[in-house]
């Protein structure tokens, strides 16, 4: 095992943030993962993956544990589905990829995540109206203090919206080393009624949509809002979209009868954050190297050589303004390492 010292870790998230690791070390197997979290002479350990929902706002004096667990196989099928088991390193877009070249359903709304595998359940990715919750039926995740392999089932994941056990009780005490999705072969169920999914189909004259049309479409549609991160850094939406109450609801939509939004459940209600943000005048806004996208206001960028800090500061900003603006708090979708 290579444990190195002070490595830059400009490489290892997706916002291009320049800070050091006081240790770093590269994880390819679950022993070698199970030794390295025994080790006694580092006691403090973070874990990261793909890097593409954080924000590093300062040096990590820890022993830095990067994710690079690999594989893809199939563990169970019959005539209409088949549960498909990734490991925690692999690329999700590339999960989503080989899914839809093996002809398996139910992550094409999910295409070009940014991110790995590992990170999906903590985050409960969700993008077009499906969320990982609608096709994980478990994860494995090692325990940090004792190392053994534990498994939580979709239920016990505890999801909500872009909410995990992993985000709240069960925070920082394991590390996901596996997925096992549950995909369709046959008979897929198409979801084209979210965002712009159906007017994409329809510019490109589909009628009939397959499940590979549904990803070009939804890929089309990031590309055309979201910044690639080898571009420019960046960590995909930065907010949640709020969800408020019917009493706020109407308030809400007395002030502003236009504003955009999505019927949920119990009387609640979903308003684009990016919406929000951009009615406060943020979008395309640049505060030194730290801005907010020109295309979509959801997201904040590293221009070049913003630090965490200023980034971390332009999104409190943005949030006192659109609390002080619409009474409506909006939260980080990102993890701030503070």
């Amino acid at each position: 095992m290579n444990i190195q010292e002070n490595i830059s870790l400009k490489n290892y998230n997706t916002f291009g943030i320049d800070v050091k690791a006081r240790f770093f070390v590269e994880i390819t197997g679950l022993v070698q993962l199970q030794k390295v979290l025994e080790l006694k002479a580092y006691p403090k350990k973070f874990i990261i993956s793909g890097g593409s929902n954080m924000l590093l706002t300062k040096d990590i004096d820890a022993l830095v544990v990067h994710i690079k667990l690999k594989g893809i196989s199939i563990v169970e099928e019959n005539e209409n589905f088949v549960e498909v088991k990734a490991m925690a390193g692999e690329n999700w877009h590339d999960l989503v990829m080989w899914s839809l070249e093996q002809g398996f359903g139910g992550l094409e709304n999910l295409s070009l995540i940014p991110g790995n595998v590992g990170t999906a359940p903590i985050q409960n990715i969700g993008a077009y109206g499906v969320e990982l919750k609608d096709v994980l039926v478990s994860c494995a995740a090692m325990d940090v203090k004792t190392g053994e392999l534990e498994g939580f089932d979709n239920e016990a994941c505890e999801f909500g919206y872009r909410e995990s056990i992993f985000k709240n009780e069960a925070k920082d005490k394991y590390i996901i080393t596996s997925v096992v999705l549950k995909l369709t072969k046959k008979d897929h169920v198409l979801h084209t009624g979210y965002g712009s999914i159906e007017n994409e189909l329809k510019e490109k004259g589909i009628v009939h949509p397959t499940i590979r049309d549904i990803s070009d479409a939804v890929i089309a549609i990031r590309r055309s809002k979201l910044p690639d991160p080898k571009e420019i850094g960046n960590s995909g939406s930065f907010f949640k979209n709020p969800v408020i109450s019917q009493k706020a609801f109407d308030r809400f939509t007395k002030k502003n009868p236009n504003a955009p939004f999505y019927e949920m459940d119990d009387n609640q209600f979903k308003i684009p954050a990016g919406w929000l943000v951009e009615q406060c005048g943020f979008k395309g806004k640049r505060f030194g190297d730290a801005g907010v996208h020109e295309k979509q206001a959801l997201v904040l960028v590293n221009h070049g050589s913003a630090t965490g800090k200023e980034i971390l500061d332009l999104s409190k900003k943005i949030q006192d303004e659109v609390q002080k603006t619409f009474k409506i708090k909006i939260q980080p979708e990102v993890n701030i390492i503070k």
